[in-house]
């Protein structure tokens, strides 16, 4: 789908409502790479596959038994995290059912297992605690994030966040893409002499978004491509531009209002900027420990660079920021009168 929003800035071009608090989604994506909650079964580590006892739970209750064994709400319930996007598919009614049944093969299978002696060799115990640790892993996670996000620290972040926001300009336009400068020329007589734009966009633009007249609701300036931005942010209401070329093809673009950008309540945003505080508090926490902490690999020479975080990772959080200073640079203001506009 053409789109000539720039890479992580938005969704491709659309009438459909664009999420305001990019911000927050993109600095919360620094910490995606940290687990964010506990994985609190697995299928190597169940408690129930052992037939542990545990104590009554009126808040807990048993929905089955395995050959003696307990399977309580809790079970299913982290049997359902343990299968994710898996376990959503199916109707509710149908889901408990196969939970269920998830939980009853673990327990069966593990008692066989338990016969088989498989609970002494090394690769049972190897994972064992490989699986035991990313637990506690996730809980120290888990409380080093709750514990950050305070009713004052959210509000202090947002703050911080909504300031410069007020300061931003947003345009309304809409715009016809076509192949050739040629044919942008042609479309611009025709709008000149009266033919509705919405009309026209819908008949001749080569962008999906022509189906609703062009229309491109209000965007930020970093949000577009920047010679589109150029051009639409140094017009007047009502103004339609010279054809304007990008990697995409020519524009016309109709400038239909501009206004300061809306600032979110906090109220809305609150559950992101939640997300946003805790993952940052786990990022700096795991900095932290990896600072003090002795780490010795033996599997390549003494100098060379430590691997830290995977590659592919680092890049795409190099280009966040690279993102984020681009569009702190575009907030500032321009001075120069619009080439690209018509007289």
């Amino acid at each position: 789908m053409t789109s000539l929003k720039t890479p992580f800035a938005c969704p491709p071009m659309s009438t459909a409502p664009r999420p305001r608090w990019k911000t927050y989604v993109a600095l919360a994506a620094l910490g995606f790479f940290i687990l964010p909650a506990v994985s609190g079964c697995s299928k190597d580590s169940s408690s129930t596959a052992t037939g542990s006892a545990r104590a009554a739970d009126p808040n807990d209750p048993v929905v089955a038994r395995v050959n003696g064994v307990e399977i309580r709400n809790s079970d299913i319930a982290i049997a359902e995290d343990d299968l994710g996007n898996e376990a959503h598919q199916a109707p509710p009614e149908v889901k408990r059912e196969q939970l269920i049944a998830y939980v009853a093969d673990i327990i069966l299978v593990s008692q066989a297992a338990e016969k088989n002696k498989l609970r002494d060799e090394p690769m049972f115990k190897q994972r064992q605690a490989f699986v035991g640790n990313k637990i506690l892993m996730g809980m120290m996670l888990t409380k080093r994030a709750k514990d950050a996000a305070s009713e004052e620290e959210m509000r202090k972040v947002y703050d911080e966040a909504v300031k410069p926001m007020a300061q931003e300009e947003e345009v309304h336009a809409r715009h016809i893409l076509v192949e050739t400068e040629d044919e942008a020329k042609a479309i611009l007589e025709q709008l000149k002499g009266g033919t509705d734009f919405a009309a026209l966009a819908k008949e001749k633009s080569k962008d999906p978004g022509g189906a609703d007249g062009g229309d491109l609701g209000f965007f930020a300036k970093g949000q577009m491509v920047p010679e589109f931005s150029e051009v639409a942010f140094k017009m007047f209401e009502g103004q339609l531009s010279n054809p304007v070329k990008t990697q995409f093809g020519w524009h016309i673009i109709r400038m239909e209002e501009k206004r300061k950008r809306p600032v979110p309540e906090y109220d809305k945003v609150r559950d992101q900027i939640e997300a946003y505080v805790g993952r940052r508090a786990q990022t700096e926490f795991v900095a932290q420990l990896r600072e003090q902490a002795k780490i010795e690999r033996l599997d390549r020479p003494a100098g060379a660079p430590p691997a830290g975080i995977p590659p592919e990772v680092l890049q795409r959080l190099q280009q966040q920021q690279q993102q984020l200073e681009q569009q702190e640079r575009l907030q500032q203001p321009q001075q120069q009168a619009p080439a690209d506009a018509p007289k």
